[in-house]
């Protein structure tokens, strides 16, 4: 039991630090700033259009920062999308980056939207199992076939756990090999700013560190329910 505890802990901990860390970041570097020429938005437009992507668009969003590749559309949250600030510059050259990798038909890419429609869709279906068990155990009369919903259910929600695996080298390669060479060439950022940047590009890439172990969190939860 203790060993559960402390598993739990360390989870709880990995789920939600990065998201106080990813938050500080991008708040320390994300003041206005005079001598930024453009918003985020229309940083990302220049470097789209400079890189022959003007089929795709750059939109404002309430949802968080991410590329679309099925509509070809690079999406700011507000703070991003009409802010001139280091931070707006780097998030906006990252979701280029996830353009780029579209454009050149980067294999994880595809492989990353694939699974999230799987993962999404398998989610549900894991929400209705978890829901349905108690009714059906209370039709079969028997304990096992609860034992056995659960773990379809528990396995289930483990395939989102797999999905956000399969994104982090997805993300550090938007990041890294696709932004952070854009930045150095077009000599956006002054090279005394470049570690700020390198903290923004990582700190981008570390949210799905977090929205991981909040997956995982959800089947260890499932899994203290099967133990009862």
């Amino acid at each position: 039991m203790a060993a559960v505890v402390v598993l739990l802990i360390g989870v709880f901990c990995l789920a939600f630090l990065p998201q106080m860390w990813v938050k500080g970041i991008l708040k320390r570097h994300g003041d206005e700033r005079a001598d930024i020429e453009g918003t985020g938005g229309e940083f990302a437009r220049h470097l789209l259009d400079r890189m022959g992507l003007e089929h795709v668009a750059v939109e404002e969003t309430k949802l968080g920062d991410h590329y679309d590749p099925e509509a070809k559309v690079v999406r700011l949250s507000p703070q991003h999308y009409g802010a001139r600030s280091l931070s707006a510059l780097v998030v906006a050259a990252h979701e280029v980056g996830h353009a780029m990798q579209d454009a050149t038909g980067y294999p994880p890419l595809g492989a990353r939207t694939r699974l999230a429609k799987q993962a999404h869709n398998i989610e549900k279906f894991g929400a209705i199992v978890m829901l349905a068990a108690p009714i059906v155990m209370l039709l079969a009369r028997s304990p096992h076939v609860l034992i056995l919903e659960l773990l379809v259910g528990v396995l289930i929600l483990g395939t989102t756990v797999l999905m956000h695996a399969v994104t982090l080298p997805v993300e550090f390669d938007a990041s890294f090999r696709r932004a952070l060479p854009l930045l150095k060439a077009g000599n956006y950022v002054p090279e005394h700013e470049m570690p700020a940047a390198r903290q923004i590009l990582r700190a981008a890439a570390f949210t799905y560190v977090a929205s991981a172990a909040i997956s995982l969190l959800d089947v260890m939860r499932w899994l203290r329910v099967l133990r009862m």
